[in-house]
């Protein structure tokens, strides 16, 4: 019997709070809701669900400060669902650890679809220094310049040193990785990441959040967008990796 799909939706207005439960029901999750920040974090301490919503603009402790709280006690996917569309806070909450930002008002299609294809992901990254990870064989790793990493486990290494990336931004590594020295568009990415590869529709939005998902890519990898050693700009198109 297959187990049921647990979700926790936050959110303080009523009626978006209904909306997306009954989203989330209708796709099969037991969803409980809650109204505040901090009623959230319990919710998600109890329950341990697979995905969770999260609005930014909340009474008490606000959307970014609750990402963080849920990010220390669950691998939950976190999706933030907000009115607030400016870059800075595209940024702000992918770095207190969501995994993917939808802006209000949202299409309730879209936001089911997003979730299933995080679904496809794996909810967590192996720990770096996991015995597994060291004896697979050589040719599960993809390598360049020093940047290793298993797509099979999940591990990645640069130049010895174990950066903590978030399952995106992972992603988002082993898509350039496997391309070579090929240009990746920003659309490729995006699509990628929602497990497609064609489709007509890729917002703005979903554009910005994949130059703020490689922003933190590459500060955690210690790179330089102006000199990089591992991944380059190409501006107006996408990203690949350097020569040599």
């Amino acid at each position: 019997m297959e187990q049921t799909r647990v979700a926790v939706v936050i959110e303080d207005d009523p009626d978006i709070r209904a909306l997306l439960a009954a989203v989330l029901t209708q796709a099969g999750f037991d969803v409980h809701a809650a109204a505040t920040g901090a009623d959230g974090v319990a919710l998600v301490t109890e329950h341990d669900p697979v995905v969770t919503t999260l609005d930014l603009s909340m009474p008490g402790i606000d959307g970014f400060e609750t990402a963080r709280r849920v990010r220390d006690v669950s691998s939950t996917y976190l999706v933030i669902v907000s009115a607030l569309s400016d870059e800075i806070d595209v940024l702000q909450g992918l770095q207190a650890g969501a995994d993917d930002y939808i802006v209000k008002p949202f299409r309730p299609r879209e936001l089911r679809a997003r979730i299933e294809a995080m679904l496809r992901r794996p909810r967590a990254l192996a720990p770096p220094s996991a015995p597994e990870a060291e004896e697979g064989g050589e040719e599960s790793w993809l390598e360049h310049r020093g940047l290793r990493m298993d797509p099979d486990r999940r591990t990645v290494s640069a130049d010895g040193a174990e950066p903590d990336l978030t399952r995106t931004e992972f992603d988002l590594l082993r898509e350039l990785l496997e391309a070579g020295t090929r240009v990746v568009s920003k659309q490729q990415l995006s699509l990628a990441l929602r497990g497609e590869r064609h489709s007509d529709f890729v917002s703005e939005h979903d554009l910005r959040a994949i130059e703020v998902h490689m922003a933190n890519l590459r500060r955690k990898l210690g790179e330089s967008a102006s000199s990089p050693r591992w991944i380059e700009t190409v501006r107006g198109v996408g990203y690949r990796l350097t020569a040599g």
